[in-house]
Parts: structure tokens; sequence; C-alpha cells
């Protein structure tokens, strides 16, 4: 690795989680979604992926808060002068299933690191690709309203970015990661989507199920009663997401939760002077404040014991239900730092265009 990439993976302990999330989504996958925490000196004191950065937020570290509070002090390395590094190396990995692995010398200052590309030449392939059985509920039944007047001609499903419907590439990013199973909720021109569906010949299943009214956002999961049996996908038809979808299934699990709803980043700027009060009194005005919070991404994983909350043929929508259920059930919560576009209104829209129109 050339010493310009390495440095890129370098941080210190003074690094914020918000800033490491921010080095981890521009360093990409060339750090295998890895920083190293150094001294001054480069002295290597202990890694922080962005597993660990999800887990620091879910129990609560702030975006301000030091990596060093999260960062793991014990980690597998190799020494400089090893014989034979490469394949002691490919041993590790496949034992292990960490990537990637420090270099370090005698010092413990890092040299270099090691990817699985590296030993592979270019072939990632610690895990095997596989299908998975689990279903994929896409919620194609609203009007669009934010999207008037697109929406009179078009129903949101079908609104083209580029040349091809934003329900095809969520289908597709889906189907690249081995889930093949997808059933649609239709309302609002359902006959234009069915059409769709049936003409286009898709190497994966897809079924669909018609509500008779307007069940809101949530109420036509009602509709899937008896028809999954295991953990399942709730997608928005408007809510792109470029995201590790079995990572998300994997982590659901884990946490044994009855929803797990991805959850985005976004820092939400005040274009004023905020008056920070107490008793009657100013304490401080803060010029244009930004705040960090978690949104809502409309994608969810759900057991199937969820459709027993609902009432066939009653309205309810999400946010209703989450509130529900978290009284009674684990909801658990998937933070992701990037790879979310919202196209159901109008900026989230041009900027898919201008990020997939081409695509």
């Amino acid at each position: 690795m050339d010493k310009a990439k390495l440095k890129s993976l370098l941080t210190t302990t003074d690094t914020t989680i918000k800033q490491a999330m921010k080095k981890l989504n521009d360093i990409g996958e060339i750090g295998g979604k890895t920083l190293f925490v150094v001294n001054e000196a480069e002295k290597l004191l202990g890694t922080v992926t962005d597993g660990d950065i999800r887990r620091g937020i879910i129990k609560g570290y702030g975006f301000s808060e030091r990596i060093k509070s999260l960062m793991k002090r014990e980690f597998l390395f190799i020494k400089a002068d090893m014989q034979d590094k490469e394949e002691y190396v490919k041993s590790l990995m496949l034992k292990t299933k960490i990537e990637p692995i420090p270099v370090l010398d005698d010092d413990g200052i890092i040299l270099d690191v090691i990817l699985w590309t590296d030993i592979l030449a270019g072939k990632r392939q610690l895990k095997a690709n596989k299908l998975h059985s689990n279903q994929v509920v896409i919620m194609a039944g609203g009007k669009g309203t934010r999207l008037d007047p697109f929406t009179r001609i078009l129903p949101k499903p079908l609104i083209p970015i580029g040349d091809r419907p934003v329900i095809e590439i969520i289908m597709e990013r889906f189907y690249n990661q081995g889930f093949h199973n997808f059933i649609f909720t239709l309302n609002y021109k359902k006959e234009y989507i069915k059409l769709f569906l049936k003409e286009n010949n898709y190497p994966y299943t897809v079924n669909w199920e018609e509500e008779n009214e307007y069940l809101g956002t949530a109420g036509s999961l009602s509709l899937l009663k008896d028809k999954v049996a295991d953990s399942f996908f709730v997608v928005n038809c408007d809510s792109l997401l470029d995201v590790n979808f079995e990572e998300i299934l994997i982590w659901h699990k884990e946490n044994n939760a009855c929803i797990t709803i991805v959850g985005s980043h976004s820092e939400v700027k005040i274009p004023f002077g905020v008056l920070r009060l107490s008793n009657g009194k100013l304490q401080e005005i803060a010029e244009k404040p930004v705040h960090d919070v978690m949104i809502n991404t409309g994608v969810y994983v759900m057991e199937p014991e969820v459709i027993s909350y609902l009432l066939s043929g009653k309205m309810i929508n999400m946010d209703e239900l989450i509130n529900i259920i978290v009284k009674k059930e684990k909801i658990a919560v998937y933070p992701i730092s990037k790879g979310w576009i919202d196209i159901g209104e109008w900026d989230g829209y041009k900027k898919g265009v201008r990020m997939l129109g081409d695509s």
C-alpha cells in the first residue's frame, strides 16, 4: 500500500465519531471499513470499524464523542520482518474473517496494511455469495403527493431515474445481494405498476397485494398475513439505499429485534441565531447551529409477528405502528452515514437523477 493511501487510514484518539464516519466514507473500501488509531509517532493504539461506530451510536455515544471511547485496543497484526507474510495473512483472514491486517515494526509503528485484495490480486472472496429466502416488501400504494404534478400522470414507483423506474433500481440492488423474492403492496394507479411488472421478465419472483382503500404507510402490511414466515424487509418505493442488506439482516437477528429501522445520520442546519434560555434569561446565543440527528430512511427489517398488530382494512401509518410496538417489543436501529436518497421529494429526486441517471 502506498504511503498516501496508508495515511488516509490513520487517525488519532481525538477524532470524533462524526469525523471518523466521514473519514470512513471518504476512504470507501480501500481500508476494509477500518481506521487505525495512532499516536504522533504513528504507533498503533487501536482500531475502529464502521461496526464499532454503529454499536457506539446505539449505546448512546454522541457524534461529538472521541473515538478513544469505542476503539478496540486489542488487534491482530503481523511483524514487518515476518517470513512468508502473504500465506500467513491469507490463513489468518480465512480463520478470523478479519481484514485488513496492519504490519508493525518492533516499536509498534504501523508501516503497512494488507488487504484481502492484496492477497488474491483483486479478487475478494472471504464469503461466498448466497441466495436469501427472506422476502422484500415494497410499499408502492401511495399517491406520491410530494412529487405532484409528476405523479398525476405516473405512479411514484414508476418515476424514472435515468431510463429506469425507481422500483427496478430497488429490486436490482436487493437481487445483487441475493434477495430475490419481492412483494408489492399496490393502490394508486396500480394497473400501471402491474402491467410494468408483468411485461418485464425479471430473474426473480415478483408478487403483489392490492389495497381496496388507502391503508396509510403501514396498513397494507395486514395483507401479508400468512404470506411471510421469516424476517422480511419493508422498503418505501421512494427510498434508495446503497448498503449491505445482509449486514442489516444479521444486525436485526443479533439484536433479537421485532423491527429494525435503518436510520441515516443527517445534519440539520438552523439558518438563524438560536437563543438558549434559562428561567427567562438568555444563557447564550448560538449562531446557525448544526444538530446531528438520525433520520428514518423508510427501510426496515420486520418479524412476521408485526402483522399481528394490524387490523385488516384499518388505516395506520408506520410511525403509529412503531410507537405501539415499541412499548411491547424490541425495536433496533441500524445507523448508516451515507448511501440513502429519498427520491419522494423534488430535491432528493434531482439528487438521484444526478447520481444514478447515467448508470
